[in-house]
This record gives C-alpha cells, structure tokens and sequence, in this order.
C-alpha cells in the first residue's frame, strides 16, 4: 500500500483533521485512553519562491497567486482522557514537529503561552480548574540519546526527607504547574520495533521511504487494527492531488531554507576568518606599539643622557672659563713685580 509521507505538514496536517484518527495517534503515544479531542491548528504561512511558480505555470494570475503560500501547522488539543478510576481528566496536548534542532526556542514560546493563557482552564467558577499540559515533540533529528526512539518526561514526585517517590494524582498544584513530554526521535525508528508504538511511528523514519519522496510503501497488515484507520487516512492523503502539490511546495521551501542556511553558514565562516586576522591584527599592533613605546623610553632616556652631558660641558666650560680668569689674573700679578723688581734695581 502506499501512503503520503507524514513527515511533510501537510500530511501531517491531513493526517490529524480526522477527529478518530487524531484520538487513536494520540492515545499510542501517551499510553492514556483519549474520549475527546477537539483541536484547533495554529498555523504559520510560508511564501513559495515565485521562480518555482514561473517554472511551472509560466504566468502569475489569481490562480497562481494562491499557489505561493504553504501552511505548516502545530496542534493544541483540549482533550478528555480516561482515568483508571473509571472518570476522566481534561488535559491540553500540544503537538509539535520539528526538523532543525533550532527549533527548542519555538518550543518554550509555545509552551509558555500555555501557561500564561487564562483560557486553558475547564469547568466553571468557583470550581474552574487549570488543565494539565501534556507536550508531544515529533522530531526529525536526535537529542543525543541513543537507542531509545520515544522518551517519556513525567511528574517524579519525591520525599527530599525519605527519598522516596510519592503516589500522588489528581492534584491541582502539580499537574497546573508541571507538564509531561513525550518525545519521538524519528532517526532511531528502525527494525527490528520493539512494540506496536514504534511500529506505528516507524511511518516517519527515513528507512522505509520508497524512490519517489512523497510517498512510502507499506503493508498495512504489518500494523496492528487499531492503527489501521492511521494508515488509511495516509493512503488517502496519497491520493490527494492537493496535498501532493503542497508537498511539492513544502519541498521548494525546504530547499530555499537549506539554501539560506548553507550561504549564513559560507558566511560565517568567512566573518571567523576576517575575525581572525582583525584578532591577528590587533595583537601585531599591540606589538608594534610595544616597541614604538620602548623605543620612546630609550628615546627619553637618551635625551636624559644628553642633558646630562650638556650638564657636565656646561660645567666643565664654566671651570675652564674660571680656570683661564685666574691665570689671567695671575699674569697680571706677575708683571706688576716684574716693573716692581726693575724700579727696585733703578
């Protein structure tokens, strides 16, 4: 049987608009029997490159106008699950698929806009309560933790004292200010599965894809009955001309993206390099003015020598000077006796 890929959004997307289906996927992952689920999509558009439109269709009219925008969704669900005391507790599942590790950013925004809307609650005042968030990650790329495709994160409530987990359920403070996650790696999703939840999940791993992308073969006796209306409503999304076309244009997107990404990635890497050499070039300047600050020093200290000098030619000329003053003077003692002495002999 051949069945749409899941994980393109629009599959996905069509996948999940069946009420059924979206309970029975639900129910697999969280191991809780979902009653109820009403789901609205909060969607985002993506713009397909026009040269892709042109391509194709050869004109720009209405038509083709449409056919520039892509709609990649995310799921809230306000469900009704089954409890084992025979009653049911309302929850908040919000649904997430990721292909780029990026995403975790996205994923606290969203989760922290749950908890800040005064909508998320149930029932009515002065009994109104908060619904407990249950998050479900589908994610194209691992976590780092190997050999294990789905990962549970539940409420662990501890006795810091005795060290010991309590049995507590049903309690307000918790479950309104701590969720759940459940958390697919899609990569790790290989043969052989161990149980019917990685089987079921095995539809978005990577290993069973066919030559043509869109689509995977499957033999849908391979699945368990409960999963089968999964696996129809897939088919069924096969044989969609709309969804393949939007496929189509999820894949142009994806590849313009990848484009961006791998030129940010170019560009990058040549800012390092020009930050290594402006790095390279700060530290030869420092350098240089190192020396030129030694040679002002040598400079200084060598005026200083010289005035020195100066000092001590200035000195030796003043001694000089004094020097020929009293010889000078000397001269004239001498030749004062000298006419003295004559006159004497007279």
């Amino acid at each position: 049987m051949n069945i749409a890929n899941p994980i393109y959004d629009v599959v996905f997307k069509f996948m999940l608009e069946d009420e059924e289906v979206a309970k029975s996927f639900l129910s697999a992952i969280i191991e809780e029997e979902v009653l109820e689920v009403h789901f609205a999509a909060q969607e985002r558009t993506l713009r397909q490159p026009l040269n892709k439109v042109a391509e194709k269709e050869g004109k720009e009219d209405a038509e083709d106008k449409e056919k520039l925008f892509l709609t990649v969704c995310r799921f809230d669900f306000s469900a009704k699950i089954a409890t084992p005391n025979g009653g049911h507790k309302t929850v908040l599942i919000e649904l997430q698929k990721a292909k780029f590790s990026s995403d975790i950013m996205r994923f606290r925004r969203y989760l922290g806009l749950h908890y800040q809307n005064p909508d998320n609650t149930y029932g009515s005042d002065p009994h109104k309560k908060v619904r407990q968030i249950y998050c479900i990650f589908l994610l194209g790329y691992d976590i780092g933790i190997r050999d294990c495709p789905i990962i549970q994160v539940d409420q662990n409530i501890k006795d810091v004292t005795t060290k010991k987990y309590l049995e507590v359920t049903d309690n307000e403070f918790i479950e309104g200010l701590h969720h759940c996650s459940w958390i697919v790696q899609s990569d790790q999703l290989k043969q052989p599965y161990r149980n019917d939840v990685e089987k079921l999940l095995s539809i978005f791993g990577l290993n069973d894809q066919t030559a043509i992308r869109h689509i995977l073969q499957v033999d849908e006796n391979d699945f368990p009955e409960r999963y089968a209306p999964i696996i129809r409503r897939l088919r069924m999304a096969s044989e969609s001309a709309d969804v393949q076309a939007e496929m189509e244009m999820e894949d142009d997107f994806m590849k313009e993206l990848q484009d961006k990404e791998r030129t940010i990635a170019e560009q990058s890497k040549i800012l390092k390099a020009k930050d290594k050499t402006i790095k390279e070039d700060k530290k030869a300047l420092k350098e240089k003015d190192k020396t030129i600050k030694a040679k002002d020093k040598m400079i200084e200290e060598d005026k200083k020598a010289l005035k020195e000098k100066d000092k001590t030619i200035e000195a030796k000329d003043k001694t000089i000077e004094e020097d020929k003053k009293a010889l000078e003077e000397k001269d004239k003692l001498i030749k004062e006796l000298k006419e003295q002495l004559a006159k004497s002999q007279m």
